[in-house]
């Protein structure tokens, strides 16, 4: 603490036995027979700050300077009661302890509140830190300003805390007097830019928040070792005006390194690696605020606020020369009031700071984002409310033959959507989506297992058309596709057998020949998803053909259509996961196929274009899989943080305990992380096609599997035995997840497809030899 503090300076010396006595029966661990030391802050320009030292506790007192003050500054008052308001809230804020009014006891007014121990970086360079803690710092600090600018004032009692609208051009009236009223000498500058002020201040001024005045990285305490703010200090110039002063007063060292010296006191930060951009912050404050992605008027706070700090700095040099300065450093500052407002001008006269950040990495078309909020809205009025309902048809009729059938209402729920036009939006060629697009309407569908079918964008279907529309023949297009798209049957899809392993698509066993004008299949498949639903009018069948030494492994391979009522395909029995059979789902039924014949212009594309077909089919749907599993991911972490608000365990809220904290803290990291990474996937499709993506979908659909399967087990973790009931949703939900790690492909061979591909992009023909 020696670094931080100093003998008290002889301006600011008081009577401290008098404080002493004071503070006895008024601070815990203070009483009159114990060691009581104190010592003052070298920093801090503007009201003293001092620590107080007992056997067994720290405080840090603070008071208003001696002397001959400016009108309406140092109000130590309005510090103890904003502090107080935002500690009820747990704000990070010092604990406020005691307020003293009475100048009999140390001069002035005084505050005392609790020490905080932790990080206070007083360079905003962060320079002995790494590059990627001072970028986690700075995110840390702006998301604290926009918490603090998302405070309900009617809650605090901070109503009437400032005058509210007009902030800005208050703030320029009150900079303007307070400069005047501490110049020691005449610079034109400030003249011009406080002209320049008071004649552009923003139209609307009219949005009002809690405001701190003077937030900066050294006016944070951080963690000793981790990047989070344990306190925001200095509460000196806090008010209710217009949030946007506060962020470009911290986003201020950005624009100071490429003019000349400006402030070594006050540093610049651009370039210095690590360190968000400017947009990057701003990006940042506007998502944890909830706001449109941009900053209006960008110019004009930008140079208030340098004004702003230009007139501090003023002001402290001005104590200095009466002598009465909080700090020995004080006298550096009226160095740094004309560059300042020099920047400032030119900043007030540029057109390059305005900026309009996207809200989102990759953005939707204007169409796409339209039907996105279609969809959320028809959820949100008519499937979210039909949830319980279907549930139950599926309950009552768990043992029957009814559970094959499509819920009444389902059918009606299908035929609203599809007159709202909300139907096969899947396919970019009927919808006109893009995969982009689409990925974040599958994400919005994720949420409720019905939804997908609602809008006849369900799995196995939505592949097999997407195969139809790509390799089918006019004629199977007619027959099979056309049905499929207005809703009128149902499909599935057989590959997987239950005989060898078919992580490894090669060993496939069930056979196909050709015979004349016929083909005829021969095997057994299983996991066949959809095959139990009664609309199920056609599969679509993955065939070895006769294996020759002239035919490579992967062009031995045909898909081929069989109607489900040939001759000769039996359904033997549905599998059960975890126990269910899934008949909400169509089931997952084991197939078996005896000597079926089906003619030959039901194969696909052609023979041995299995493998070839399965990449174009598995590279969108595999997408669309792993966007459902982000919004189930994301309905997993909204019942986890309802529960753990909800219920205590030894005293406190169950979201109070650590390790439930950092659950939910990990839950959002891994959800946010496969989004970008799908959404990425999505762009790579659009723009470069099935073969391009292979690798993004690859680790996508790894990352997804694992992280739903995370999110839904924590989640089950905090309902504890309700987790596994089905009172709640969460014990599908792990079913659907840790499938998802399977279907499709199990995680290991995905994980070796991409350290192969991995391989080959780094080292190019080297690894093509593997």
């Amino acid at each position: 603490m020696d670094e931080q503090t100093t003998p008290v300076r002889q301006q600011h010396v008081f009577h401290v036995k008098k404080l002493h006595r004071y503070l006895t029966g008024r601070l815990q661990s203070v009483s009159e027979n114990s060691q009581f030391s104190l010592r003052q802050y070298r920093y801090g320009q503007s009201n003293p700050t001092f620590l107080i030292q007992t056997p067994n506790k720290s405080f840090v007192l603070r008071k208003k300077p001696p002397g001959s003050l400016l009108p309406g500054a140092h109000k130590v008052d309005r510090e103890y009661l904003v502090q107080k308001a935002l500690h009820s809230i747990d704000f990070p804020v010092p604990q406020p302890l005691l307020y003293c009014s009475d100048t009999n006891v140390i001069g002035t007014e005084f505050y005392i509140m609790e020490h905080v121990q932790g990080r206070i970086f007083r360079d905003p360079r962060l320079p002995d830190v790494s590059a990627a803690e001072r970028s986690a710092l700075y995110v840390a600090a702006v998301e604290v300003l926009a918490r603090l600018h998302s405070v309900n004032l009617t809650k605090l009692g901070l109503v009437g805390y400032g005058k509210g609208a007009g902030y800005a051009k208050r703030q320029v009236s009150t900079w303007i007097k307070q400069y005047r009223a501490s110049a020691h000498k005449i610079i034109p500058a400030v003249d011009d830019l406080a002209v320049w002020l008071s004649n552009n201040v923003p139209p609307i001024d009219e949005k009002v928040t809690l405001v701190h005045g003077d937030f900066r990285i050294d006016n944070l305490i951080f963690h000793p070792s981790e990047a989070r703010v344990l306190a925001v200090l200095d509460w000196e110039l806090s008010t209710i005006g217009q949030p946007l002063a506060d962020l470009t007063y911290f986003l201020m060292p950005q624009y100071c390194s490429s003019h000349l010296n400006i402030i070594t006191v006050l540093g610049g930060v651009t370039g210095i690696e690590g360190i968000p951009s400017a947009e990057d912050l701003i990006s940042i404050y506007c998502q944890c605020c909830g706001i449109p992605p941009s900053l209006p008027n960008q110019n004009f706070f930008t140079a208030l606020a340098m004004f702003k700090m230009a007139c501090i700095a003023q002001g402290i040099y001005a104590r200095s020369l009466l002598g009465n300065a909080s700090a020995p450093n004080a006298a550096e500052f009226g160095e740094s009031v004309e560059p300042l407002v020099q920047l400032a001008l030119k900043i007030a006269h540029s057109s390059s700071l305005d900026v309009q950040v996207p809200d989102r990495l990759f953005l939707q078309s204007a169409k796409g984002y339209a039907v996105l909020q279609q969809v959320k809205e028809f959820m949100k009025q008519h499937i979210l409310p039909a949830q319980k309902e279907i549930t139950k048809y599926y309950v009552k009729h768990c043992d029957g033959p009814e559970r094959w059938q499509t819920p009444p209402v389902l059918e009606e729920l299908k035929a609203k959507a599809r007159v709202a036009g909300l139907w096969n939006l899947f396919l970019p060629s009927v919808s006109g989506l893009s995969q982009l697009d689409y990925s974040y309407i599958a994400e919005e569908t994720g949420q409720c297992f019905y939804a997908p079918e609602v809008f006849n964008c369900q799995a196995p279907d939505s592949g097999n058309m997407e195969m139809l529309h790509l390799f089918g023949s006019e004629e199977q297009k007619k027959l099979w596709l056309e049905p499929l798209l207005r809703g009128d049957i149902r499909s599935c899809f057989c590959m997987t057998e239950p005989d060898i392993a078919s992580s490894d698509a090669t060993n496939m066993e069930c056979t196909i020949h050709k015979d004349k004008d016929h083909y005829i299949i021969n095997g057994k498949k299983w996991w066949s998803s959809g095959a139990g639903n009664p609309k199920c009018k056609i599969a679509i069948v993955m065939c070895k053909g006769k294996a020759s030494g002239s035919i490579r492994r992967h062009d031995q391979h045909s898909m081929i259509l069989v109607p489900m009522d040939t001759p000769g395909v039996r359904k033997i029995r549905p599998l059960t996961v975890f126990g269910h059979d899934d008949a909400w789902h169509g089931g997952h039924f084991e197939i078996n196929f005896d000597n079926v014949h089906v003619p030959a212009s039901n194969i696909l594309l052609g023979e041995g274009r299995g493998f070839e077909i399965a990449q174009g089919r598995l590279g969108p749907g595999r997408l669309h899989h792993c966007m459902r599993a982000v919004g189930l991911a994301e309905h997993a972490l909204e019942l986890l943080c309802q529960r753990s608000g909800s219920r205590s365990t030894f005293g406190k809220r169950l979201y109070q305990h650590e390790v439930v904290a950092h659950w939910i803290a990990e839950c959002r990291i891994a959800i946010e992380q496969v989004r970008l990474l799908a959404l990425h996937a999505a762009y790579i499709l659009d723009t470069q096609g099935n073969k391009a993506a292979r690798k993004q979908i690859a680790m996508l659909k790894v990352a997804a599997g694992r992280m739903a399967c995370k999110v839904v087990d924590c989640a089950i973790q905090v309902h504890g035995g309700a987790g596994v009931s089905d009172d709640f949703p969460l014990a599908q939900m792990y079913t659907y997840a840790r499938t998802l790690r399977l279907a499709d492909g199990p995680d290991e061979v995905h994980l070796s497809s991409i350290a192969l591909m991995e391989l080959r992009d780094q080292l190019g023909q080297i690894a093509a030899k593997l």
